[in-house]
């Protein structure tokens, strides 16, 4: 390992972050075609495999005869050694060893040479991809305690607080071993808890806390102070903006669930916004939502359900015009009223109770579409959240002034040093070259895999897709095998719910509604008999655990009861089982009235192949269904792309707006 990369992560400065570099019609033409070879071009193995390998277990023979005030003098060491060196191969095998030895005496939990091969791909700034139950959790320490000791600032970051503070307790007695501490920063932190972790040598946060949490320090320094211009201003005591600033850079990141929060996530940009003192009165809003409800689809307005966009059309811009906007007052310019009423338009048919939000409380909050969490400091802007609020009778909040954004992709970059750990990383490597220059390397399992793919089941309609559903549950209930569900949104897990009490199925769900019962819900999931319906909740880091006896009745069963918009979140799903070699099955069940399909499937196809679902010969239909399936799946995957690169393009461009008038972000 080079010295240029010691130097990536051992960073100076009170603020350590990375330039965003300009890039001209040149850059742009060179990451577009090495984008095309990036998913088949893999690092040497040698780099990663049984000659390093071979060194950690060299060191790790006289590490094991330390004793424990030992392994923590010798971590300082290597730290030193590191710090003047660089991350020399010998220097890393050696963090590594006592890495692993002091996981072994403190957790029982020894590292696999796979994961020291994946913690090797983390150190290297490359996305490692495991399969789930590799073991990701513990991969991370390795990485994570090599560059704190260097001095560096880690940040590990998960997709929840529930992940966050589970690995940050679970782990943390080995960063204690290396004399290293350890922070987590969650949702409802003050200001003083969030610094205090932040300070720490490593620390656990979720991608949305930490993102937001670097635009409030944005904030703090708007104008972009020197290093040596921080330091100075701490003569001003504890009102200088350096004592006020929450983080202490970005210097080393490590993604868990890479493809969720690099990819999936980045299609919407951070937002603070400020309540601008003076709100916008509820009759406007009221007036919007009604002219909105009283326009006629096709003739004054169009949807675009794959793109989740509506469209006035002349007619319906006509109509806005010649409503009567006298309560409107300060709204009289014509393409605001336009604006408004086309959000309203987007409350009424885009956004679902139950799927997109919740009504908890008399308020409404936003669920999560890639965790199903709920997100009650979160609000939808331009007006639309209190559309949302007028349309299910809550009591309309103030409309925000928005104070800074930035999108993921850009808040990413600005990393010295950014690594990431998946399970489903190689559909999306091009992207990730692209946008992040994150290699993606694929690693064996520590076990053979034994998980099992069944047949695909399709039907016509919704209604005989849920009643298969239920039965196969049923029949493999009878068997003792225990048995996850996944759905989409709330709604789907609360209606399979109802139709499982029908049957007298006992079972639980695991949704945005049940969120402080997570870990109690995982944790029986893989018991013997055990029924679990889940959002995307179960999809993503979550550790299912087999029963006594579990194993031998074939392991736990997974059924997708809707394909996901990525294959690649289908695929976490059935992850859930078989894990570690464990035995597992895993099925698909659709309908050809299921969203994904209705929305990115033209009508006719949907009618050819539910025509032949009902013929004589339904194999034919379900080939169809299958590969209707995976068309819209395909067409979901290119629209979402091209929406983040939109994103990326708009958050530039709006970057140069700002600055240009003495604004950043």
């Amino acid at each position: 390992m080079s010295r240029d990369t010691a130097n990536a992560l051992i960073s100076a400065g009170i603020y350590p972050e990375r330039e965003e570099r300009r890039e001209n019609w040149l850059d742009r033409l060179e990451t577009g075609l090495s984008a095309l070879v990036a998913p088949w071009v893999r690092p040497g193995r040698g780099r990663f495999g049984t000659s390093m390998i071979g060194r950690i277990d060299h060191h790790g023979a006289e590490i094991g005869r330390l004793t424990d005030p030992e392994i923590r003098q010798t971590g300082r060491e290597i730290g030193m050694t590191l710090r003047m060196e660089g991350l020399r191969d010998d220097a890393v095998a050696r963090a590594f060893a006592l890495v692993r030895e002091a996981a072994s005496r403190r957790i029982g939990m020894r590292h696999f040479d796979v994961q020291l091969s994946g913690g090797l791909v983390l150190l290297n700034g490359m996305v490692a991809e495991m399969e789930t139950g590799e073991g990701k959790t513990l991969t991370a320490t390795l990485p994570a305690c090599t560059a704190a000791l260097t001095g560096t600032r880690v940040h590990i970051i998960t997709v929840n607080d529930y992940l966050a503070g589970r690995d940050a307790a679970l782990m943390g007695p080995i960063y204690e071993a290396l004399g290293l501490t350890v922070g987590v920063v969650r949702q409802g932190m003050d200001p003083a808890a969030r610094r205090a972790a932040y300070a720490c040598d490593v620390t656990y946060c979720t991608n949305k806390e930490v993102a937001f949490d670097y635009l409030k320090d944005r904030i703090v320094m708007w104008d972009r102070p020197s290093p040596m211009r921080l330091q100075l201003e701490r003569l001003y005591g504890e009102s200088s903006r350096a004592n006020r600033l929450l983080m202490r850079g970005l210097s080393f990141a490590i993604v868990d669930e890479a493809d969720s929060v690099l990819i999936d996530e980045a299609r919407t940009p951070l937002i603070i916004s400020t309540d601008p003192g003076a709100s916008t009165a509820q009759n406007v809003y009221r007036l919007a939502l009604n002219l909105a409800a009283s326009l006629t689809a096709g003739d004054d307005f169009s949807i675009s359900e794959s793109e989740r966009n509506v469209e006035l059309r002349d007619r319906g811009k006509a109509k806005t015009e010649g409503f009567d906007w006298a309560e409107a007052r300060a709204w009289t310019n014509p393409p605001q009223r336009q604006e408004l009423v086309r959000q309203g338009l987007s409350a009424l048919y885009l956004f679902e109770r139950d799927k997109h939000y919740l009504v908890r409380d008399g308020k409404v909050q936003i669920i999560d579409e890639y965790t199903g969490r709920l997100m009650p400091d979160r609000s939808w802007e331009l007006g639309l959240h209190q559309l949302i609020e007028i349309k299910e009778g809550c009591d309309p909040t103030s409309r925000k002034d928005t104070l800074a954004r930035i999108s993921y992709q850009r808040f990413f970059r600005r990393y010295l040093r950014l690594a990431g750990m998946t399970g489903t990383a190689r559909e999306v490597a091009r992207e990730l070259w692209s946008i992040y220059r994150l290699r993606v390397v694929p690693l064996p399992t520590n076990r053979p895999l034994r998980r099992k793919g069944l047949p695909s089941r399709a039907f016509d309609t919704e209604r005989r897709k849920w009643e298969a559903v239920v039965g196969t549950i049923g029949q493999i209930h009878g068997s003792g095998r225990p048995i996850l569900v996944g759905t989409r949104s709330v709604g789907s897990s609360e209606l399979l719910s109802g139709l499982l009490n029908r049957a007298g199925l006992p079972h639980r769900v695991l949704n945005a509604e049940q969120d402080r019962q997570e870990a109690e819900i995982v944790a029986q999931a893989g018991q013997r008999g055990q029924i679990t319906v889940a959002t995307n909740m179960a999809g993503r880091g979550t550790d299912i655990r087999l029963g006594p006896g579990v194993a031998e009745l074939g392991g736990l069963h997974v059924i997708a009861s809707e394909r996901s918009e990525a294959g690649r979140i289908d695929r976490q799903l059935f992850g859930r089982c078989g894990r570690q070699g464990d035995p597992g099955t895993f099925q698909s069940v659709l309908s050809l009235e299921d969203e994904l399909i209705t929305t990115h499937v033209k009508t006719f196809l949907r009618w050819s192949a539910a025509a032949l679902l009902r013929s004589p010969m339904p194999l034919g239909g379900q080939w169809a269904c299958g590969l209707l399936a995976l068309m819209a799946q395909r067409s979901a995957e290119r629209l979402h792309a091209r929406l983040r690169r939109n994103l990326l393009r708009l958050d530039t461009q709006m970057e140069d707006a700002l600055a240009f008038s003495g604004r950043l972000e």
